[in-house]
Order: C-alpha cells, then sequence, then structure tokens
C-alpha cells in the first residue's frame, strides 16, 4: 500500500519508513525538518518539506498520490518545554493533526496509524500499565497526545475512521544495519546521553534521584527497541478495514530496567565508563513506568525482537560509533 508517514524524517518515524519499505509498502514522507533529519529519510522514498498542518501544501501532496493509510509521528515531544511553551504543543501536536485528519477525509483516506504515548497515563495507578487504566495526563505533553486519541474517537463516530493509536513507552535503539539511528538536539534520552558521555562528546550524564522505592534507587522504565515500535504499527494495517475501528495499544517489552543497570549495559557494550554526577529526583518523574503489552501481542500477532537493554544499547552503540555527530556525518 501507498502510505503517507507524517514526521518520517524524525527518530521513531524514519524507522518507520525502512520498515514499511521491508514490508512491501510504498512510504510517501511530510516533515518540516524542525527537529527530523533529510538524511534520515531513506533513498528513493518520495519526501515532501512540508508542515503537515499546512492545508494548502497537503492539498497538494494527497493530489499527487492515492494513499490507503496515513501514519503520525510528528509530534513535539519534549515534557518540560510543553510546561513552558505549551502554545507551541498544541498548535503542532493537536491543531496541526486535525489539518492531517481533515485533509485525508476529504480526500477518502480512511485509516490512520497514530503514534501516541503512556504519558496519557499519568502517574499509573498500578503496574504493569494495561490499556484500560484511567487516563490523566500530568502535562501538557501527554495532554495534548490524549486531545489526539479523544479526536480519532469521535471520527471513528461521525466519519467512519478507522485508527490505531499505539501508546509506548521508551523508545531507543537504531537500525541494526546502522544505517540511520538517533539523533535529537536538544538530546533527553539516556542511552544517547550515556554513550555520548563515555565517548567524551557530551558533559558527565546526570542521573535524577537515586533514593526512589525501587531496586537499586534510580527510576525503573521500559525501554522498547524503535524497529519493535515500527513493526508493531505496520501490523496494525489488516485490523483497520472495518470503518469506525478504534484500537489502543500499549507498546513495550514489560521488562523495567533502571537507570543505574542502562548505565552499566552501556558501560559492559561499548567497553568504555560513563562518567556520572548525580542530582535530585525531578519533580513528576513517577518511581516506575513499563507496559503490560499482552493486547497487542494477542491481537496484532507482535512479538519485541529485542527483549534486554543490552542489545537494544548495541544497536544504538553501533550507530553512535559509527556517526559520532549524527546525521552530521551523513551529509
Amino acid at each position: 500500500m501507498k502510505v503517507l508517514v507524517a514526521g518520517g524524517a524524525g527518530y521513531i518515524g524514519s524507522h518507520c519508513v525502512r520498515q514499511l519499505q521491508a514490508a512491501g509498502h510504498e512510504p510517501v514522507v511530510v516533515d518540516n525538518l524542525v527537529y527530523g533529519h533529510r538524511a534520515a529519510v531513506a533513498p528513493r522514498v518520495p519526501f515532501h518539506d512540508i508542515d503537515f498542518g499546512d492545508a494548502a501544501a497537503l492539498e497538494r501532496v494527497f493530489a499527487d498520490h492515492r494513499f490507503a493509510v496515513v501514519m503520525h509521528f510528528g509530534a513535539y515531544c519534549y515534557v518540560g518545554e510543553s510546561v513552558t511553551d505549551p502554545i507551541k504543543y498544541y498548535r503542532n501536536n493537536v491543531a496541526a493533526p486535525l489539518t492531517l485528519l481533515e485533509t485525508m477525509l476529504k480526500h477518502g483516506v480512511g485509516k490512520f496509524v497514530f503514534s501516541s504515548t503512556c504519558a496519557t497515563y499519568g502517574i499509573p495507578a498500578r503496574l504493569p500499565i494495561t490499556e484500560d487504566l484511567p487516563q490523566a495526563p500530568i502535562n501538557p505533553y501527554g495532554q495534548t497526545k490524549l486531545d489526539v486519541e479523544n479526536l480519532l474517537k469521535a471520527l471513528a463516530h461521525s466519519h467512519g475512521l478507522s485508527f490505531a493509536a499505539f501508546r509506548y513507552f521508551n523508545a531507543a535503539g537504531a537500525a541494526e544495519d546502522g544505517s540511520i539511528g538517533e539523533d535529537h538536539a536538544p538530546e533527553t534520552h539516556l542511552i544517547p546521553l550515556a554513550i555520548g558521555a563515555a565517548q567524551g562528546l557530551r558533559p558527565a550524564l546526570q542521573i535524577f534521584g537515586t533514593d526512589y522505592p525501587t531496586p537499586d534507587g534510580t527510576c525503573l522504565r521500559d525501554y522498547v527497541h524503535v524497529d519493535d515500535l515500527s513493526r508493531a504499527h505496520i501490523a496494525a494495517f489488516a485490523k483497520l478495514d472495518k470503518p469506525g475501528t478504534r484500537l489502543f495499544y500499549n507498546l513495550g517489552t514489560g521488562t523495567p530496567t533502571s537507570v543505574k543497570e542502562a548505565v552499566a549495559a552501556v558501560e559492559k557494550v561499548t567497553g568504555l565508563e560513563v562518567p556520572v554526577t548525580y542530582a535530585p529526583r525531578r519533580a513528576g518523574d513517577p518511581p516506575a513506568l513499563y507496559a503490560d503489552a499482552t493486547k497487542a501481542k494477542t491481537e496484532l500477532g507482535w512479538q519485541p525482537k529485542f527483549m534486554s537493554i543490552e542489545p537494544i544499547v548495541e544497536t544504538a552503540w553501533r550507530w553512535h560509533k559509527a556517526c559520532p555527530k549524527g546525521f552530521g556525518d551523513r551529509k
């Protein structure tokens, strides 16, 4: 199928584009390159450097292609920034998807795959997190994702839109062949920060909080490989044929990894020491977040290939070792 990938030059979107190609689909990328990288887009994939909130530009893209599915990865995702600049986040994360959805429905495209987040749950009532837990975001980023989920439900009712929304946990790793990987500015993800610190390219890694009620006192998180995420999104295509279908899935390994365990994995894989400094807890950081992904496994036949932190770090290290400047090394 021909698939529009909004945000296809970003971290998760660019990996999904390659997984789409591997599955025999034809991706077309729309990205404004605010955080994405042109070099991350797979060769020979049609690319449109536009904002997907630009209705006129989207009209031209939809006029040139007959899409079967639209995938959305184009959200801003810095939690702290969403608190200080919520207007920016509502404009990009809610208003722009509204324009995209309006355009696709106008052109008769009725299938949508949405990159949501476990941040919609806020501080969960219990662990592991299942899809039926209450959603109570504690920051504007999580709220904007929930707002789009609610919009999708309304459009399923009013227009027969079929959609799958994936609430995933800590995306990590890089393409197994080393072709693309993680390159954010600013970088906030633990694994690339730890690798950069070990390489001497970043400051010492800050660990926020060592007094949590966890086995080693540091936060527990669920790291899921970016290619595993991508394969789950594609597996949902077959479930969207019936108009009005509404699907929600958690994506994670279900295996909690502490910050200290992740740092130890980086040191083992790279053979380098990660310099560390310790800081107080950050406001709003729950002690533990990890998924129950039984529903995705049962309904989609999805099974993560990478089930523990070390092989995930191995793929990340392959990328960062070859491209210490990220996509700046590919220009």
